[in-house]
């Protein structure tokens, strides 16, 4: 009996040793910072599963980097007006077939070619000075996502001078990849963040879901307000698309980071677009695309997505809040 008891406080004490834990590690990749959390019984297997995760994420940065002059993106951007079949790997061929779907959709309000607008911008926030409108109009009519060919796993850049930029779509993909290689590797339960972007596995033991705050468009810089929106996400993912962080300020009126691509023009209304869909990379294109848009157009394009949305905006003295139709019932109450 005292050996039956002895083998059952053993058992007992290994399943509970064998209880998953949660383990977060951090890296920058694709010049932001990554944030892999997951549920597994011991560090160093969180961590080699984390590493393999990191390492993914800096190989697709590799392809779709617009900032190494050796990527593939950027090897393929200097090929601009050649009339050059290029073939593609298959991540970049995916990649850049689903950004010209969202700016198909989205009228341009989404461009995977916009490359020299949005260069030309970052200039201009580094200068502090607006560019002028001839230089303005001279970097739209080398943009143009029907100006980009996609056939047989290749692409073409019809006009000189193009430049593709995708970094309103790679970091949503580069979270969903990471999450799958986690799934893989027989960690279900696990969050990837990459700055605004997040892609959800399982959720916690004993959750809905992870718990994710959105925080109010007013709130300082670096600073952590309380939450006054939470959302639980669970095998689905969110992004977040706003001028907080990256924007121009002269005269007392703010130019934001994120361009409407139809017009080359910077956002000025001040907003934060919040898109929950069911991959990150598709929330991720559509959290830029929705920032132009508005509310009114973008909820049919919402609707063809199957995701939803809330848009904070200040185009004046007061702040709106706007949310797709389903949005609400996604939210859960602060504190609970």
């Amino acid at each position: 009996m005292v050996r039956l008891a002895a083998l059952l406080v053993l058992a007992l004490t290994t399943a509970a040793l064998a209880e998953p834990q949660k383990f977060a590690f951090e890296k920058a990749e694709m010049g932001i910072r990554f944030t892999v959390t997951l549920f597994a019984e011991k560090e160093d297997v969180a961590k080699q599963a984390a590493d393999a995760a990191f390492a993914r994420i800096a190989a697709l940065n590799h392809i779709f980097s617009d900032y190494e002059d050796d990527s593939e993106l950027a090897l393929l951007s200097r090929t601009a007006g050649s009339g050059k079949k290029v073939p593609l790997s298959p991540e970049l061929a995916f990649v850049l077939a689903r950004a010209q779907h969202y700016a198909e959709r989205s009228g341009g309000a989404f461009d995977p070619t916009c490359g020299p607008l949005t260069a030309m911008w970052r200039r201009a926030r580094r200068k502090n000075e607006l560019p002028s409108p001839a230089l303005v109009e001279e970097m739209r009519a080398r943009c143009g996502w029907r100006k980009l060919i996609l056939a047989d796993g290749t692409a073409t850049l019809l006009l000189p001078d193009m430049r593709l930029d995708l970094g309103a779509i790679a970091k949503g993909y580069a979270c969903d990849e990471a999450l799958r290689l986690l799934r893989e590797r027989g960690y279900p339960i696990a969050l990837v963040a990459g700055a605004g972007d997040m892609a959800a596995g399982d959720p916690p033991p004993g959750r809905k879901g992870w718990r994710i705050a959105i925080d109010p468009l007013d709130a300082e810089d670096g600073a952590t307000p309380p939450p006054t929106v939470i959302i639980e996400l669970a095998n689905n993912a969110i992004a977040t698309s706003g001028d907080r962080y990256q924007r121009l300020k002269l005269d007392g009126k703010r130019y934001s980071h994120i361009l409407d691509l139809r017009t080359g023009q910077p956002l000025t209304d001040h907003n934060l677009v919040t898109v929950l869909a069911p991959n990150c990379m598709t929330a991720d294109a559509l959290a830029t695309a929705l920032s132009a848009l508005g509310p009114e157009k973008g909820k049919a394009l919402l609707a063809e997505e199957k995701a939803l949305a809330r848009w904070q905006r200040q185009p004046a003295a007061a702040v709106e809040i706007v949310t797709s139709p389903g949005w609400a019932e996604r939210e859960v109450p602060v504190g609970k």
